[in-house]
């Protein structure tokens, strides 16, 4: 079995077939998806998407993105949601400095309200950032200072010095569709020394899809390729390769019950 660790089913590119997108991930062996929330605003569209689906589970979270349009008052709103059966981790949030669709203060201050949420509820936590290590390993120093909490880095792209950072602190590391790219050698250079117990998959579904399907609507079916693509980097077999990432999973996200 796989698992698609980070996609958005509440996205409108799959509002028409949403029966037919969980349906063919079934059918190549995905057998967990998580659903990522972006908003909390959209949260209960990304609650609804979980209690439809036995094998969906879903996150409550601000993205970076709209950090300025849904400033936090704290980690209240966060550990309310988290409280559904169905909410397994926090987040997305972290630190966007490429688009910058929000200033950097309120990212910051987003991002460390996640973090409390998750050392409260022991909810796994989904960083999301980009051109922002710096900060991003500071904040995470900082915090896990302040009181233990788990996670990953989602659709990781950055540097070694990052992802040392991230395991040093007890964190997985999450690969996307971009890994299987033919410009993205230096990605696979670092994630080539990322140990096999600390790796997950992933599709970021509708975005980024894998080789051979580039440019199209990314779907968490697709994560085969991902897959695939990181066992020959590791030098292990394609089942080998699932049943590691399966089983970091389910390590993580302790929540999940697993088909």
């Amino acid at each position: 079995m796989l698992v698609d660790s980070h996609c958005h089913l509440d996205f409108p590119e799959f509002s028409a077939d949403l029966d037919g997108v969980v349906g063919r991930a079934r059918s190549v062996g995905v057998g967990i998806c998580v659903s990522i929330g972006t908003e909390l605003a959209r949260f209960p569209g990304v609650r609804a998407v979980a209690e439809r689906f036995d094998n969906v589970w879903c996150s409550v979270g601000v993205h970076p993105h709209e950090s300025a349009k849904e400033e936090l008052d704290g980690a209240s709103a966060l550990i309310e949601a988290a409280a559904h059966p169905k909410v397994v981790g926090i987040g997305e949030t972290g630190l966007d400095y490429y688009y910058e669709h929000s200033p950097r203060d309120p990212q910051r201050a987003n991002f460390r309200a996640h973090i409390a949420a998750a050392r409260v509820t022991g909810l796994p936590l989904i960083v999301h950032t980009r051109d922002a290590d710096d900060d991003t390993i500071e904040i995470l120093r900082d915090e896990m200072g302040k009181g233990a909490f788990t996670g990953l880095i989602h659709c990781f792209t950055g540097t070694k010095r990052l992802a040392d950072a991230a395991l040093e602190l007890g964190l997985y590391i999450s690969v996307s569709g971009i890994a299987t790219f033919k410009n993205s050698q230096g990605l696979r250079d670092v994630l080539q020394g990322v140990p096999l117990d600390r790796l997950l998959v992933e599709t970021d579904a509708p975005y980024l899809a894998p080789v051979p399907h580039r440019g199209k609507t990314n779907e968490p079916a697709f994560v085969v390729h991902t897959a695939a693509m990181l066992a020959a980097l590791k030098g292990v077999s394609d089942t080998a390769l699932a049943g590691a990432t399966t089983a970091n999973f389910l390590s993580l996200f302790r929540k999940v019950t697993p088909p």
